[in-house]
């Protein structure tokens, strides 16, 4: 049999959550379309209703991303994709926070010099069923009913993000909180132009854009570090994550290796791992060995796509610690 590099399914369980994820980002599609008409058709000149409306359009970033991107992720590694194709759910991510970001700055600075400037938007009144209503009623009630399926959408895509170790997936998730903060803050603006408060609906408004800029922020650092190779951490990015020590634990456990340490690089849904491991006796080393050593280190965890075993004199800092642990591990 041809060796091929790394691996591209998805063992079962996550496969059915990768299912799910793709249902999920559908409903969340179709939700929005319809969330989106709706706020347009009542949002009138009300700041709040505004930037509510396009933090909608912006919550269509992330599941867009994430679909596109798991289109293209379980390609097989080719002679000019070598690591395979899992990279792209980083570059998903990457789009999704750039544009959180890039909106979140403009709605800022609109929001604040409506603040600034003291403008009084008016909420008018339209004739519903032969009756005079205010707009900011039907403003609310529009709001009030984008708040449920957003609570629970995020709820599902938070269990599933972590299920398939998926950040776009944790963005998203991300996102359905601020959709029904931003649904409570525009209810909270519209409320205060009803009770004669002009400052705040742009105050909700600037509620909304901070919220939505910092969201962007946050992604955006994850993503960019993640493609920068830092190293691999949680899917929510809390703390590194254990599957180095995993490894590094299970090398060491074997008897012809004396000293282990690995970095981890964070592909997508998978890791691929560079193992360095100090033989005890470097003459008695084979092929068979390695090649046990490897496939037990992927049996471990199905996110180590690949790994690579590197027999090495003294292991470097980076992956061993300062000289003096290392020197403590030869005593052992």
């Amino acid at each position: 049999m041809t060796p091929r590099f790394g691996r591209t399914e998805l063992p079962e369980r996550q496969a059915n959550a990768l299912r799910q994820a793709k249902r999920m980002e559908w409903f969340t599609l179709a939700f929005l379309a319809v969330a989106i008409t709706l706020v347009f058709l009542v949002m009138g000149s009300s700041q709040a209703m505004k930037a509510a409306w396009i933090e909608d359009l912006l919550s269509l970033a992330p599941p867009i991303a994430f679909l596109i991107a798991v289109r293209v992720v379980n390609r097989p590694p080719t002679a000019k994709y070598p690591y395979g194709h899992h990279r792209s759910v980083g570059v998903a991510h990457l789009v999704a926070g750039v544009a959180l970001f890039a909106m979140g700055s403009f709605l800022i600075i609109d929001s604040g010099s409506g603040l600034l400037s003291a403008e009084h938007p008016p909420i008018g009144s339209i004739v519903l069923f032969g009756q005079t209503v205010w707009l900011g009623w039907l403003m609310m009630i529009v709001m009030a009913l984008t708040i449920p399926l957003p609570i629970y959408f995020g709820r599902v895509k938070m269990r599933l993000a972590r299920e398939l170790h998926d950040k776009v997936l944790y963005a998203d998730a991300d996102m359905n909180k601020a959709d029904w903060m931003t649904a409570v803050g525009s209810i909270v603006g519209v409320a205060g132009i009803g009770l004669g408060l002009w400052w705040a609906d742009a105050a909700a408004a600037l509620f909304i854009a901070a919220s939505i800029l910092w969201d962007g922020v946050k992604n955006m650092r994850s993503a960019i570090t993640d493609l920068m190779d830092t190293r691999a951490t949680t899917f929510d990015d809390d703390e590194p994550h254990p599957v180095a020590k995993k490894v590094d634990a299970h090398l060491r456990s074997l008897p012809w290796v004396a000293e282990a340490g690995s970095r981890v690089r964070d592909q997508g849904h998978v890791f691929h791992v560079e193992s360095f491991v100090v033989p005890r006796k470097a003459r008695g080393l084979t092929l068979a060995q390695l090649t046990e050593a490897r496939d037990g280190c992927i049996d471990l965890d199905w996110k180590i796509q690949d790994i690579v075993i590197v027999p090495i004199e003294e292991l470097p800092e980076e992956v061993g610690g300062s000289p003096r642990e290392r020197q403590s591990e030869r005593n052992r």
